[in-house]
């Protein structure tokens, strides 16, 4: 495979449209897997691309000799519907990651609570600075309770939605296919 990167485009140069697809998928090239190899290229390419251009696929086959009578018409479908099924899948995660967070928030607010209440509790009951330091170390463990579901709402989402964005960009691209 080789590529350019003007003007928008992505350019795969292929000895036969079979090295587009995971050769282990037994369904024809509309309902075929993407060879991870080709996907890790497009995704890769597309990266580099810059956010609000709009991409172009363009697949060059040098051997139109193949399996399929006219893989030429197939590949476009396979390939934006490959990157529509990944664009939905990014989109079930960020919707179990919400979920996920609302649980771990839920739990982390609990536990959190569980330790201020000890801490007003043994304040009630103990003095000395060694009720002091066990007291400290309740907020801090309470606070460490917190961290993850903070972190899943402020920050694990933001890839998860990047992928996703490429992934719609990657199925609303043009795709074109052309042998020699």
């Amino acid at each position: 495979m080789a590529a350019s990167n003007s003007m928008g485009a992505i350019e795969l140069r292929l000895t036969d449209s079979a090295q587009l697809f995971n050769n282990l998928d037994p369904f024809p090239f509309r309902e075929r897997d993407l060879s991870a190899e080709a996907e890790q290229y497009i995704v890769e390419w597309a990266e580099e691309l810059p956010k609000k251009q709009p991409i172009e696929i363009v697949v060059h086959l040098q051997s139109a000799a193949t399996a399929a009578p006219d893989p030429a018409a197939s590949i476009p479908d396979a390939i934006t519907g490959w990157f529509r099924v990944r664009e939905r899948e990014e989109a079930r995660a960020i919707r179990q990651l919400f979920h996920d967070g609302r649980l771990a928030f839920m739990i982390g607010l609990a536990g959190l609570a569980l330790c201020m209440g000890l801490i007003w509790l043994l304040t009630k009951a103990y003095e000395g600075p060694f009720m002091r330091v066990v007291q400290e170390s309740l907020v801090i463990v309470g606070w460490v309770v917190i961290w993850r579901p903070a972190e899943m709402f402020l920050y694990d989402w933001v890839p998860l939605l990047r992928r996703k964005t490429l992934f719609r960009r990657l199925a609303d691209a043009s795709v074109t296919v052309r042998t020699s």
